[in-house]
Parts: C-alpha cells; structure tokens; sequence
C-alpha cells in the first residue's frame, strides 16, 4: 500500500502566558501578570497562576473569567500630544496623562509607541499592537522622527554641525541626524532637528550641551508620516498604508 503523505512539522512557539495575553493585545504585559496571579487566566481549561507559564500560542487556547480570547482587532492611531501631559497608563504624581485625549471613546487597551516628555508635544503613535510598535522604536531599523524647536538663541552654522557631530552625555553619543534652522527672530530661533534614534530628552540634552535652551518642542513627523492639520489634543485612526508605511520604509523627512 501506498504510504500516506507525511504530515509537516508544525513548531508551536512557546511564550509566557502574560507575554503572549500582551501580544495578542488585549492588556499591558505587567496588567497581564496581575491577572494570571489572580487566577482569573485558564489555559486550555485550567486556572494558571504563573506569569511564565508556558503556552503555544495559536494553540492553546486562552480565557480570562471564563471568556474564551482571541486576538484583539490592531488599533494604530496618531494624536497631537498637547504640552503638559505624561505618556505613560498612570502617573504615581497624579498628573495628567495622554490617555485623557482618549476618553469616552470606548477603545480597548493601548500602549504608546515610543515617548514624548511631559513638556514636549506633537505626534504620538499609540497602538495595541506590540510588535509593530517594537519596530517603530527599533533604534536600529526604526523610521526617523522629525521635530520642530524653538530655542533661546540664534545659532549659526558652525554651532549646527556641532549638533549634527554630536557629544557624549551620561555615557551616551548624542546627535541629530539633521539640524537646519527653519527662521529666526530678534533673539530666538525655529529649528528643524531630524533623529534616527530615541534617547531620553535627546534633543533637550543635546541642545544644553551647547548652551541652547528649549522654548518649545513639537515632534512634527515619524518617518513618513506628518502630523498634519490634527488638533491638539486631537487622534485619528491610520490608515493600512500608514501603517504599512512606518514599517515598510519610504521618505523620512517629509516635514521640510
């Protein structure tokens, strides 16, 4: 008799329980944990008590208080972060946070993509799609992020090739990738900063560095995309070719 066709090798991939409820997108992996701690996570059944556990995703299958999962739909929205505002879920100083933008809008769970300190604003990515937003912030293969800042001075040329060669600062090589002047005024100026990486406050400590200081920032693009007429305060759904486009490659400084 004829042998049957041999079956593939299907290779599950084995993640912790709390991880793979993050990656499916319904909840932070650190809310995660906390549930499955609560014995409010079965798998396949059967109440687990570890965050690690190990579980196939795509195959076990996933119920928290009884409900069976599946994958959350992928939400991926630009807002116009206004100045005053923390990017984080919750502040422990009881500040507000870019989350207030977003209430009453009946969204599940999202993360920010990547941060925008409390005194800077402009385009904030928020999705619930984790590894989408790894490959956003990736310093490595991440898109360019484009920023317009007011400083208290006026620099001239060689003090921009300054900016663009960089200073170490706390251990770290800070830099901009570009740096020309968009116009000036009587005492101040408006630069155009373009970064291929994201340290924390890299433009602020760079511009310090150079005895500049900061009278606004407004993160204006990321990699392609622009924030635009968007209100402050205000959001929008990205389209799947924005999408796409963060990820996917394209022009990087479309703020100029």
């Amino acid at each position: 008799m004829p042998r049957p066709p041999a079956r593939p090798n299907v290779i599950a991939h084995r993640h912790g329980v709390a991880r793979v409820l993050s990656k499916l997108g319904l909840c932070s992996r650190s809310r995660a944990a906390i549930w499955v701690r609560e014995g409010r996570v079965a798998v396949n059944g059967r109440i687990v008590r570890d965050p690690e556990q190990p579980v196939r995703q795509g195959q076990d299958r996933l119920a928290v208080d009884g409900r069976e999962l599946a994958a959350a739909e992928r939400l991926y929205i630009a807002l116009n972060k206004p100045r005053g505002l923390v990017t984080t879920a919750s502040d422990e100083r009881g500040r507000d946070t870019v989350y207030a933008c977003l209430e009453g809008a009946g969204l599940p769970w999202l993360a920010p993509v990547g941060r925008l300190d409390q005194a800077s604003e402009g385009l904030l990515l928020i999705s619930n799609d984790p590894a989408w937003a790894a490959a956003i912030t990736d310093p490595a293969t991440g898109p360019d992020k484009t920023y317009h800042v007011q400083v208290d001075a006026i620099p001239d040329e060689v003090l921009l090739a300054k900016l663009r060669t960089g200073v170490h600062d706390s251990g770290e090589h800070l830099s901009a990738r570009s740096a020309t002047i968009l116009r000036t005024g009587t005492r101040n100026a408006w630069l155009e900063i373009v970064l291929d990486e994201g340290r924390n406050r890299q433009i602020r400590r760079l511009l310090a560095a150079h005895g500049l200081g900061v009278l606004r920032l407004v993160r204006v693009a990321i990699g392609p995309l622009a924030l635009g007429e968007l209100g402050k305060g205000a959001w929008r759904r990205l389209t799947p070719d924005e999408v796409q486009s963060l990820v996917g490659g394209g022009p990087t400084n479309p703020a100029s």
